[in-house]
């Protein structure tokens, strides 16, 4: 490369050092920016130069696209890369750099809503003769088509946000009955993720596997389908254990996997990196689910059995430069991710904030750590859950399995809540080891774990800025210290937030289910309630959790809507 480069990363997080990293490797200097609660955080830390977004929430900061292209102005950045999540989907963002002269490390805009809406992308598979399940051609106008299309194709259903991704705004109907709501649920979640509320409907396979092919195209024509992968392992559609290459799939399937994905981008006159996702139902019938045009958390599974840097390859595609292999490469050995998410199994896998006092990860042969955070890390409340990725690889599956087995015994993680229960425990389990029984809906229809309940810690205040006015050369700037700067010289924690509501709760309160806001009360002071009823929603990294009845009586001290609350904090009392 003659020209030096400097890429701007609209990201934060594990996989903003993720391609921190790569930057490196490749000589190109790396901007970072953040968000007022990721002053502190280890991609700010090991950019070549970080930027403040002077905000707290997404909104406010990583998916303000103006916000992200003045920075890119002021620190003369020559490129982009989204990472995932975020504005990564976003063909307007894509378009919008593009157009400021900056290179765009993805798809072009033009493919990117080609292949981002649903729909469309639905054609296109059927263009190709792509394995596909019945679906509506176009968005729902309302809940009552929803219901024609179950009683013509039978249930269950899934709705799905026609613009959405990663598990946001995805419902799955199994009678008739909650069609309606389920249908308005997704819709205000599609809004909430993704700005845009349509929805579309098409059959579910029952009890399916998610399997998926990683692609990398460059400018010059060439598609090459990397490996293929495994992601059945789900919590709320979302994923949370992955592996490379897909295991127990007859040679049948993936064949039809790697060649309709590559007509699939063909057709869409795909660049860069992409996954070609579909889902393989119990019967064997395959079905084309939808292309991801970025690069996916999963990434890494595939490659540590092939060898190639991903985002590496990313870049290169960008500057206009050939794919470096031509060919699918064989794989080698066997990779599987666990995805370390700040949640809590004992309690459903919600979300877990606060500070982590203890982030101790295993390390040794066969074992690679994808991270976001250290010890003394905040996890905030504003963002998703995923804190790192632990990535181990063997020369079998069973090695894998050995290693890993390993690796989370020498895991510790204190402070808040994390998912390592999960993982050790499916490490022992014969559905996922043996047989391979897991599917899509496995953790919340077979598996049998009781995980340990673990007392969470309540926010500390640590990571919030103060801005202070400060005067240089006679001009007024502000300076943004980290909350409690001057008490930090100190060796004394912060002080935790007092919340009043948490003190001796009685059996009659209402407690928070998660920190968050509370969107909508389903019932009014002094209505009568009945135990496991729902009587409101709540929302927090743009997901919705229903608050749910602990007992049956008279509600009362509704507190009010769009107000945040901490976990286990008073909200109503049922007496």
């Amino acid at each position: 490369m003659h020209k030096k480069h400097k890429l701007l990363i609209a990201n934060r997080g594990e996989i903003a050092v993720r391609i921190i990293h790569a930057c490196k490797d490749m000589d190109i200097t790396s901007v970072a920016i953040y968000a007022d609660d990721d002053i502190a955080s280890l991609h700010v830390q090991f950019a070549d130069e970080a930027w403040a977004l002077s905000g707290q929430t997404a909104q406010q900061t990583y998916l303000d696209i103006n916000k992200i292209l003045d920075i890119a102005y002021k620190a003369q950045v020559t490129m982009i890369h989204p990472g995932y999540g975020f504005l990564s989907e976003r063909a307007e963002f894509a378009q919008a750099v593009m157009d400021a002269g900056l290179i765009w490390v993805g798809p072009s805009p033009e493919t990117i809503h080609k292949l981002g809406d649903k729909i469309q992308a639905r054609k296109i598979a059927q263009s190709v003769n792509a394995p596909l399940v019945h679906g509506t051609e176009q968005p729902l106008q309302s809940a009552q088509e929803a219901l024609d299309f179950a009683k013509q194709y039978g249930l269950p259903i899934a709705i799905k946000a026609a613009y959405g991704g990663g598990g946001r705004g995805l419902k799955v109907a199994w009678q008739l009955n909650e069609v309606a709501d389920l249908y308005e649920s997704a819709v205000r979640e599609a809004l909430a993720a993704f700005g845009r509320g349509e929805c579309f409907v098409e059959q579910y396979l029952d009890k399916p596997r998610h399997l998926e092919a990683q692609i990398i195209a460059d400018q010059q024509g060439h598609i090459v389908v990397v490996g293929t992968r495994d992601c059945s392992l789900q919590r709320r559609n979302q994923k949370l254990v992955e592996e490379a290459p897909a295991p127990f799939i007859n040679e049948h399937i993936e064949v039809q996997i790697v060649q309709s994905a590559i007509a699939i981008c063909r057709a869409a006159d795909y660049i860069g990196a992409g996954t070609v996702e579909y889902l393989l139902s119990q019967n064997g019938q395959l079905s084309f689910l939808e292309v991801n045009t970025r690069l996916q958390v999963e990434h890494t599974v595939t490659e540590q059995t092939t060898g190639l840097d991903l985002v590496v390859e990313q870049i290169r595609i960008a500057l206009g430069q050939p794919l470096s292999i031509q060919e699918m490469p064989q794989p080698i050995g066997h990779a599987i991710e666990f995805r370390i998410n700040a949640e809590d199994p004992a309690r459903g896998f919600i979300p877990a904030f606060g500070q982590l006092t203890r982030f101790h990860p295993p390390s040794g042969i066969g074992i690679r750590l994808d991270t976001g955070v250290m010890t003394g890390s905040v996890v905030s409340s504003h963002f998703d859950s995923l804190i790192a990725k632990l990535i181990v690889t063997g020369a079998t599956r069973e090695i894998a399995i050995q290693r890993a087995k390993r690796a989370l015994a020498h895991f510790e993680i204190e402070g808040i809540a994390s998912v390592l229960p999960f993982h050790r425990a499916i490490l022992s389990d014969a559905d996922f080891i043996d047989e391979f029984k897991v599917h899509t809906r496995w953790i919340e229809q077979d598996s049998r774990h009781d995980y340990p309940h673990y007392s969470r810690s309540k926010l500390s205040n640590q990571a919030e800025l103060q801005r202070y006015p400060i005067e240089i050369d006679g001009k007024l700037h502000q300076i943004g210290l980290p909350n409690g700067f001057f008490s930090l010289v100190g060796t004394q924690p912060p002080n935790q937030k007092p919340n009043d509501s948490d003190h001796n709760p009685s059996n009659n309160s209402v407690l928070a289910p998660i920190s968050g806001v509370i969107t909508i009360w389903k019932v009014q002071e002094n209505d009568h309630v009945n135990q496991g009823e729902a009587i409101a929603l709540m929302e927090a990294m743009k997901m919705e959790v229903p608050v749910i009845a602990q007992q049956t009586g008279k509600i009362q001290k509704l507190i009010e809507i769009n107000q945040t609350v901490e976990t286990d904090s008073k909200i109503a009392e049922i007496n």
